[in-house]
């Protein structure tokens, strides 16, 4: 009977027994023998060792509603990636590399669940009907209504608005805004580069590019910031870990946020929100 040939790959998996054990390779070792050999067994051998990164990131999402193993899977789908992408050249450690692109995929998992937060069925409801009021108030009025405006078109307290429009943002969202207004002139994503091949290079390059500046904020400062735009929590969330209110939070990152464009971009002029000190 004629037997069929293996492929290289396939050949490639049948270890020799003097070699030594995966187990006892380097980080690197594993990475030069997976991109330069195709080796499918370092492969399989690094993202085992990479599983606890990925479970750590995994349990920061754990009070959102879905199973941390559930999360574990999708983010192991971000650590093979990084893995298969990463290049050792560009002198970053595969974990700093591989943490965002895992982040990245655990929040296009929640963005494509719908709600990224959980949130009582009477604020979704409640936000969708204000996105409704919003409208039809300011073609009614011709400038856009206060709170005490939709709170009043709703039926409902300001309070409640104010809350409803915060779990608005966790909508399809997990968006890292970097006015921390959701205003579209002064906002940009991070998510959406989070993830692909030089999005995670990216985001150790801001890291970098930001460290100076941010010396020249408070210490309170700098923790709302790296919580916000690097650990992905909302506004509402950072207030409680912080121990004071998300309009302060709020007032905090716009504020921050100044202070770093006029440092990295002299001459620029303030966020059209203000700041408050």
């Amino acid at each position: 009977m004629r037997r069929t040939p293996q492929s290289p790959s396939a050949v490639k998996t049948r270890r020799d027994p003097l070699l030594p054990p995966l187990s006892d390779l380097t980080e690197k070792e594993l990475l030069r023998r997976i991109h330069v050999e195709g080796d499918q067994d370092a492969r399989e051998e690094l993202i085992t060792r990479c599983l606890p990164l990925v479970r750590g990131l995994a349990r920061r999402f754990a009070s959102r509603g879905q199973p941390v193993e559930d999360l574990v899977q999708v983010g192991s789908i971000g650590l093979i990636k990084a893995i298969d992408r990463f290049d050792a050249t560009r002198g970053v450690e595969l974990s700093t590399y591989a943490t965002p692109t895992i982040m990245g995929e655990i929040k296009r998992y929640f963005r494509d669940k719908g709600w990224a937060v959980k949130v009582p069925r009477a604020l979704q409801d409640l936000n969708v009907r204000l996105n409704k009021v919003i409208e039809q108030l300011t073609a009614e009025l011709n400038r856009s209504p206060t709170i005490a405006d939709m709170a009043i078109a709703c039926g409902v307290s300001e309070e409640e608005v104010l809350e409803a429009l915060e779990s608005g943002r966790a909508y399809n969202s997990l968006s890292l805004y970097g006015s921390g207004s959701g205003e579209d002139d002064d906002s940009f994503e991070i998510l959406d580069c989070l993830g692909d091949e030089e999005g995670a290079y990216e985001v150790v390059e801001q890291r970098r590019f930001l460290a100076p500046a941010m010396e020249r904020l408070e210490e309170r400062e700098r923790l709302i910031l790296h919580l916000r735009f690097f650990e992905g929590m909302t506004q509402t969330q950072i207030a409680a870990r912080v121990g004071i209110s998300q309009m302060h939070v709020s007032r905090l990152i716009r504020k921050a946020i100044d202070v770093l464009r006029q440092e990295m971009v002299p001459g620029a002029g303030r966020s059209s929100g203000g700041a408050a000190a």
